[in-house]
């Protein structure tokens, strides 16, 4: 009996689905832990831990002397530091800066108008009545002096220049302008000469247009999100190959990386459009409990990146304060 086309094109689908099926599930058998040690660092954000409620320099030396962490990515919030025009106070990124100074602990320093913690941009109040020109005037001007202020301290590794600036979505920000990213980027350079972190979307964007611009790429690394039109969102089937791939062809095609990393690993709950606080346990443990956080960690350490940043360390000392220590213990394991 003859074969008709229709059955083979069909047959011809189904091996090559089959194949592609064989070949994805065999990558969540890879595992790159083996090819160097993964040093884990922290991002700290003083805004997120005041929206806790917390007390923020206790929070902060908690992290320092409790967790122990020695690798720290700070953030130098725009509108905290000049509430008004060329008037400057450093106080609080001082006494950060300082106090992980004096411990060793190094530092990446996150700058310009996009930054990490929502709403992404963090404006001056006074930045709404000027013209988009002199915007851009003040932000260079803004991030100069922050540069300028602490080139001068060993104890800064890094510069990180904005905070996923390509990332169109995601914020309440203006449209991004890589042109201008490009201007801060050469500013820095002109300035320092220490390497420039520029951070992109793990799960959303393919990293080439950022990897051109960094000499190190930081990527962000969740496993569930969440959004209003469809709830929760599990990427249990994405393998830790995937970004070890991922980010060795992004080297491959730009030589001037010394380096992918992970600057924003999930380690919290996702707050579904409410502030944390809000959330019952119960809720935020559909997203993020102390099995998550065990499994975030051999995830990403699966997939053999050199260094990674743990997202939600202030939520991890919220909860010690309400009662439930777990996490925060659980955490003191990865700076023995």
């Amino acid at each position: 009996m003859p074969v008709s086309p229709k059955f083979k094109k069909a047959f011809v689908i189904l091996i090559f689905i089959s194949l592609a099926a064989i070949f994805w599930l065999s990558l969540f058998l890879l595992d790159f832990s083996h090819r160097q040690k993964t040093i884990y660092g922290v991002t700290f954000s003083q805004k997120y831990a005041n929206e806790l409620g917390l007390d923020w320099q206790k929070t902060y030396l908690a992290i320092l002397d409790d967790l122990k962490v020695k690798n720290l990515r700070l953030v130098a919030y725009w509108d905290q530091i000049e509430g008004s025009i060329d008037n400057f106070n450093f106080t609080d990124l001082d006494w950060q800066i300082n106090q992980a100074a004096s411990r060793g602990t190094a530092i990446t320093l996150a700058v310009g108008r996009r930054v990490p913690r929502w709403p992404e941009c963090h404006d001056p109040v006074w930045l709404k009545n000027l013209a988009p020109l002199a915007v851009s005037e003040h932000e260079l001007n803004f991030v100069k002096t922050v540069i300028e202020r602490y080139k001068g301290n060993s104890a800064i590794k890094f510069w990180q220049i904005e905070n996923e600036p390509l990332l169109r979505w995601f914020g309440e920000c203006p449209k991004p302008s890589r042109a201008f990213l490009e201007q801060e980027i050469n500013l820095a350079k002109s300035l320092d000469s220490r390497p420039i972190i520029i951070t992109d979307s793990g799960e959303l964007s393919s990293w080439q247009a950022a990897g051109g611009l960094a000499d190190i790429l930081g990527t962000t690394l969740y496993r569930i999100v969440w959004n209003p039109y469809s709830g929760f969102w599990d990427y249990f089937f994405v393998p830790p190959a995937f970004y070890h791939y991922k980010a060795e062809i992004t080297k491959f095609f730009h030589k001037n990386l010394k380096a992918v990393i992970v600057t924003e690993l999930q380690m919290e709950p996702w707050t579904m459009g409410k502030p944390m606080a809000e959330l019952s346990l119960a809720d935020q443990q559909k997203s993020f409990d102390l099995k998550r956080f065990k499994d975030n960690v051999n995830y990403v350490t699966r997939a053999g990146f050199s260094e990674v940043y743990l997202w939600g360390v202030e939520y991890w000392y919220w909860l010690k304060e309400k009662g439930h220590p777990e996490i925060w213990q659980e955490a003191e394991k990865l700076w023995p």
